[in-house]
Parts: structure tokens; C-alpha cells; sequence
């Protein structure tokens, strides 16, 4: 959700408008199941004329496309559409009784607008037959002075959700690029995913990749389990995508088996495979970065992956100062995940949005991708109303001219990484003056204190051969470093201060082990000395310090 420097942030006003839309249409005073379904007699949906359809059909499509010049989308009435804002669009609501059913699977569609300018053609699919919805105005309730009423019949759509069986809420929606997220375990929207990532958090302007095309395909009898088809196209890529999708139960959350077939015009620089799209402002760690009254305020506070060697790693999510991209090599990962670990309400004391309740989201490739690294794009924020945190895959060898890629994934919308996790892992990550308390601080000393929980270390004591193991970049020494206990609670706690005069960016990697043998999770926590030597006393009390969070 970057578009470029200066500002690399999710244009957040096309977002916000995407989440009050929805709920806005998921609280839409709805009569009762019966009665929308006797009104929906007075308004049956135009399909099209029937059209064969697979898969390979789609691909063959995707393959055309990229052959040939890239043509952007014709967005119809642009002019009707710029008076389609904010204002104007939440008075448009979907009427319940118009909804289209897909055999047992309900689905309402997005209106196009200002922030939605590029419409989509959604099918339904049935018997390998493919028929367009074409739209129609009386989808949807409008004000008589709607700007939306000059929009000519066929226009388009921008989106579409799914919902519940009452209608009363949907549980994932597609809405504007590639986009699309779920309720979550939780029934509470957070974080999103998308098709692909070109060129995100690099000093040239993002590529957004479009899904044009959807193709929903009717269940089996009494089935909820639903397929999804989208064409994607770009000026460096065209693709066809599936993705079967299982709703799941409550608590449960949403999986999704996901193949993808890519087609490239051109080159593309930074490649994005499975992308997330996330929010992290501050936590518990790094509470005076920002004046407000919630002790914190994040959709996920970590990135969590599982490398090709096994080995599992916990990288904090941060709020640099400045855009941060951090890579971690590795052939084959077993999977990764932008992860929501901290689920205490008390934390976050926000019953509104719900930061508690956020999914976190995982993904696990379903063959061998080679190698490459997992990257993390980090942007400066001081609001949370700006999507600063990307995660994705990106392969060793970017992609060239008339290359072919296929990539196949399983993507969890859960409450934790859907992995054995037979170590302790991390729980929360603390960071403030270094030195002894009582005593004078040393001036360019930090204290970093980590908190384990979990594996077989609950059952380990002071005296039983659990060992820190921290490793510092050059530059920075370590002063001390020692674990003991929590008293009162399973958790073990990793304590070491360190000495950064001058330095910028500090990469740490930190453990607990014992005869040798890891007990934890790999902590891997980035700081930025600078920050907290403006948190001090008697430092600038106009900076805003920053540190890693959970």
C-alpha cells in the first residue's frame, strides 16, 4: 500500500473509505432473511450470455494479455465518479434484497467512486460456464441527489464481499488493486493481503497490480466452501489466479489455498510474492512515540518465520525513523507471517476497533519457491490511520521479459501461526536506559529486556543451565547480558545492555540456550540508538523516540 517517495504510507483516505464502507454496509439496518428474499423477486439481477470456463481458460487469457502492450483500464464517467467522495459514497448502501446468491453463498458488491475508480467484471460460474453480473442502480439505496444516479446501466463495480448467511456481516471482501482480507478468527477486520507486490518500499513509485476479472464459482450443494478466479493485470504483469477458499468456523478463521500464474511484460526490480499490508504505531516498548491514551496501538506486532533449515525467528515490528527494508535469506521457507501475539484486551483498551481481536495472517508454501529472502518494508508513522508495514517473498532471480512464475500457497487468517512451536517464543520486547538504577546512566548505553514463554523452559530453574546468547553488529559492544525466571510465571526473561556510540541501526540477535540447544525462538530486534537518546531526560522535548515492539 506504498506509492512512492516522499510519502510511502497507505493513501490511507482511499483505506478509511474501504473499512467505514464496509461497516457502514455490514450495519445497514437489514429486514428479516424471508422478507429480503420475497423483495429480491423484484429485482433479479442481468447476467450475460454464457461464456466456457476453467482455469486453463483463464491462464490462457493472462498469457494473451501479457504478449501484448499493456492497455490501463477504461474507467467509464470519470467525471460522475470524482463526485462520488467520502461523503457521497457512505450514502450509498447495497440493498439486502438485490444480494446475489451464488448457490448457498451470499455475495454484495462495492460501488465505485472517487477512491474506486477502476471498475471490475465479476461472473458467477457454474458447469464450466462463465456469466457476467452486469450492473444495475437498483443494487444499491442512494440519495435522490446522489451523484451516483448519472451512472449509466453496465458501469461496473468496484468490489465484492462475502457474507454471512443473515446478512447482516461478510467475512472477506475484495476491494480496490489486488486486495482482499477477512473477519478473521475474531470476526474483526485488521490487516490485508493482495495478489502481488512490485517494486514496494523502493525510492521509484509502487506498481499496483489490478484484479480486472472475478469469477465466482457456485458451491457444491449445501457446501460454503467457495472458489474465487481473478485476472490480474499490470504494465509488467498479467495473471490468473484461484484461490479456494474455506470460511471456517468462529475462532476458527479463514484459509485459503491460493495458485498463481504470472506473465511479465518487463522486469521488475523487487518482486512481492504473497504480500501483507499492515499497521504498527506503537506498543508497550515504544509508548512515548506517541500522545495518546491507548497503551497500544497495532494490527500485528511481529513478523514470524519459519526458514528452510527449521529454524524459527521473531523479528519485532518497529516505527523507524526513517524507511526501513530488512531481508532474511533462506531457500525453501517453510512459511511466514505478519502475527498478532499480544490478545489482552487490557492492552490495547479499545473497544471500538478492537486491536485484540486483529487476525493474524500466515503463509505456507505448498512446493519448494527456491531461494530468495522474506522482506519487511518499515515506514515512519505517527497515526494509525496509515498502513506502514508490508511483508512478502521475494525470489532470488527477479523476473525478466516473457518469463513465466508460478507460485502456490496455503494463506491462514488465524490467531497464531498455524506451526508446532515446540520452543518458547517471544512474548514481549522492552528497551530503556542502560546502566543500574540509582546510579548515573551511562550516556550511550541501552537496556534491552526480553520476555520467553512456552517449550520446556517453564519447567527449568535459576541454577539448571540456561544461557543467553546475544550477537551484537560491529560497532556495538555488549556490556552485560544474563537470564533468570519471572517470578510468579512460566516465563523466562533476557536481560543485556549495550553500548552504540555513533551508531545508526543496530541489528541484534538474541536466544536462550541451554547445553548448547536452543530453548526460544531466534529474537531478532532492530534499534535505532539515536531515538532513545532523545528519550533521555532532559532531551528535546519535541522528539519522538521509537523502539521495537512485542
Amino acid at each position: 500500500m506504498f506509492n512512492g517517495v516522499p510519502d510511502l504510507r497507505l493513501r490511507r483516505p482511499a483505506a478509511l473509505c474501504a473499512a467505514v464502507l464496509a461497516l457502514a454496509l455490514g450495519q445497514t439496518a437489514l429486514p428479516p432473511l424471508a422478507a429480503a428474499q420475497e423483495q429480491a423477486a423484484a429485482f433479479q439481477p442481468a447476467l450475460g450470455q454464457a461464456q466456457p470456463f476453467s482455469m486453463d481458460v483463464l491462464t490462457q487469457r493472462a498469457r494473451d494479455l501479457a504478449a501484448q502492450p499493456y492497455r490501463a483500464p477504461v474507467v467509464e464517467q470519470p467525471e460522475v465518479l470524482e463526485k462520488i467522495d467520502y461523503d457521497a459514497h457512505w450514502k450509498i448502501r447495497f440493498r439486502p434484497e438485490a444480494t446475489v446468491r451464488v448457490g448457498d453463498v451470499p455475495v454484495q458488491f462495492f460501488h465505485l467512486g472517487t477512491y474506486f475508480r477502476n471498475p471490475v467484471r465479476i461472473a458467477v460460474v457454474e458447469d464450466g460456464a462463465a456469466r457476467a453480473i452486469t450492473y444495475d442502480p437498483r443494487f444499491f439505496d442512494m440519495p435522490a441527489d446522489s451523484p451516483a444516479r448519472q451512472l449509466t446501466r453496465g458501469t461496473g463495480f468496484a468490489g465484492f464481499r462475502l457474507m454471512d448467511p443473515d446478512l447482516r456481516t461478510d467475512w472477506i471482501s475484495f476491494l480496490g488493486a489486488s486486495y482482499f482480507r477477512t473477519s478473521g478468527p475474531f470476526g474483526q477486520y485488521g490487516m490485508s493481503a493482495r495478489g502481488l507486490a512490485i517494486n514496494s518500499g523502493m525510492t521509484e513509485p509502487e506498481e499496483f497490480p489490478l484484479f480486472t476479472e472475478f469469477y465466482i464459482e457456485k458451491p457444491k450443494d449445501g457446501q460454503t466452501d467457495v472458489t474465487i478466479y481473478a485476472l490480474m493485470d499490470s504494465p509488467s504483469v498479467a495473471g490468473a489466479y484461484r484461490m479456494d477458499i474455506r470460511k471456517g468456523t468462529p475462532g476458527q478463521g479463514q484459509t485459503m489455498q491460493v495458485s498463481s500464474k504470472l506473465f511479465f511484460r518487463n522486469a521488475v526490480q523487487r518482486l512481492g510474492i504473497a504480500p501483507l499490508t499492515s499497521m504498527y504505531w506503537y506498543s508497550e516498548t515504544n509508548r512515548v512515540l506517541a500522545f495518546d491514551w491507548r497503551p497500544e496501538v497495532h494490527d500485528a506486532d511481529g513478523l514470524m518465520m519459519v526458514m528452510g533449515n527449521g529454524e524459527q525467528i521473531w523479528r519485532p515490528l518497529m516505527n523507524p525513523p526513517r524507511v526501513v527494508t530488512s531481508s532474511f535469506q533462506t531457500e525453501n521457507p517453510k512459511g511466514f507471517g505478519l502475527i498478532q501475539r499480544d490478545r489482552r484486551f487490557e492492552n490495547y483498551e479499545d473497544d471500538g476497533v478492537f486491536y485484540d481481536r486483529r487476525a493474524s495472517v500466515w503463509i505456507a508454501p505448498r512446493e519448494g519457491w527456491g531461494k530468495g529472502n522474506v522482506q519487511l518494508v518499515e515506514i515512519p508513522t505517527e497515526d494509525e490511520v496509515y498502513d506502514n508495514i508490508v511483508a512478502f517473498w521475494n525470489p532470488e532471480r527477479q523476473p525478466q521479459p516473457g518469463q513465466e512464475m508460478d507460485f502456490d500457497y496455503t494463506l491462514s487468517w488465524v490467531d497464531q501461526a498455524p506451526v508446532p512451536q515446540p520452543l518458547a517464543r517471544t512474548v514481549s520486547t522492552r528497551i530503556g536506559a542502560g546502566g543500574v538504577p540509582g546510579l548515573p546512566r551511562p550516556k550511550d548505553e541501552l537496556k534491552i529486556v526480553i520476555d520467553f514463554d512456552g517449550g520446556q523452559i517453564g519447567t527449568l530453574g535459576q541454577n539448571q543451565g540456561v544461557e543467553p546468547v546475544v550477537t551484537v553488529p560491529e560497532g556495538v559492544t555488549i556490556v552485560q547480558s544474563y537470564a533468570l525466571p519471572v517470578v510468579g510465571t512460566s516465563r523466562w526473561r533476557l536481560i543485556f545492555d549495550i553500548d552504540a556510540p555513533g551508531v545508526e541501526t543496530a541489528d541484534i540477535r538474541a536466544y536462550l540456550a541451554k547445553d548448547g540447544q536452543p530453548l526460544t525462538e531466534t529474537w531478532l530486534g532492530q534499534v535505532h540508538p539515536a531515538q532513545f537518546d532523545r528519550a533521555r531526560p532532559g532531551a528535546d522535548a519535541q522528539a519522538t523516540p521509537a523502539a521495537v515492539s512485542n
